[in-house]
């Protein structure tokens, strides 16, 4: 150690036996004005295995229940969570900050949808621009007494998944996965990820896991035998639920209706956060 060694590690160069590794805290304070209670990520490793969709169902679900949620749109580049609800509306803000648009049934919800002039813009923005966005949806929206946020992450491992884990305080993680067989290969890159950021992972959700004839009420496994039990017991993780391809909660979807879906599918899931803001009071 140099006899001129102010103890600043970060600032100096040299490699002596003393050097401390300072780590960087890259958290960001939620809005003075918000309260938000337990803050649950959606998660998938690849898209299109419907993480939109099971995010709205988890927000609806929660909402029936008699707690607030509220849903955090960080699919910046393919926001489809204000369509599934059907809201039309602008995000409107004030000098104190921006208000999410609440749903019919009083979801709160905040989208890049809501402050682009119109729904069908691009959204042609570099990796650390939709990054600080996102940033920007928790330190300058203000959540009013939300029960459990749900955020809605973009697909893979990179910039959004990557900020959201380090600079929000998220309490767990949902992973979304499908049936294929090549999907358990990169649900684990996901589960890996949020195992390397010390991010709680609440469980697994295997969406589109068959589908149940109305003629003769038999299921079908339309995309291949399911493969979430293996990845569960592989990484000790929970099978929260099977959802089956249902035409009716696509055409919810498409109709802005989601909040009108009808099914019981993630009702344990539910039960299971409930018990988990109920530990905060105990």
């Amino acid at each position: 150690m140099s006899e001129n060694c102010n103890q600043n590690c970060n600032s100096c160069s040299e490699d002596c036996a003393e050097r401390k590794e300072q780590k960087t805290d890259f958290s960001e304070k939620l809005h003075e004005m918000s309260s938000i209670k337990k803050v649950i990520g959606v998660v998938s490793g690849k898209g299109g295995v419907g993480k939109s969709r099971v995010t709205s169902m988890l927000a609806v679900t929660m909402n029936r229940m008699g707690y607030h949620t509220a849903i955090l749109d960080a699919d910046i580049t393919g926001p489809s969570i204000p369509k599934a609800f059907g809201i039309r509306g602008k995000a409107t803000g004030s000098e104190f900050g921006l208000f999410p648009v609440k749903t019919k049934t009083g979801i709160d919800i905040m989208s890049v949808n809501l402050l682009l002039e119109n729904d069908t813009d691009p959204v042609v923005w570099r990796g650390p621009i939709i990054a600080g966005t996102v940033k920007q949806f928790w330190t300058d929206v203000i959540w009013s007494d939300v029960d459990f946020m749900f955020i809605d992450m973009p697909p893979g491992t990179g910039d959004v998944p990557l900020t959201v884990f380090q600079s929000i305080a998220v309490d767990g993680i949902i992973v979304v996965t499908s049936p294929q067989e090549l999907v358990s290969m990169i649900v684990s890159k996901a589960v890996k990820m949020a195992e390397m950021m010390n991010i709680p992972i609440i469980g697994l959700v295997e969406n589109m896991s068959y589908f149940k004839c109305p003629d003769n009420d038999k299921e079908y496994q339309i995309f291949g035998e399911s493969h979430i039990e293996e990845i569960a017991e592989k990484h000790n993780l929970k099978v929260l639920a099977k959802l089956p391809i249902d035409p009716k909660i696509s055409a919810a979807c498409d109709k802005g209706m989601i909040e009108l879906f009808d099914g019981n599918w993630l009702d344990s899931t539910s039960k299971l956060l409930e018990e988990r803001l109920e530990e905060n009071y105990k």
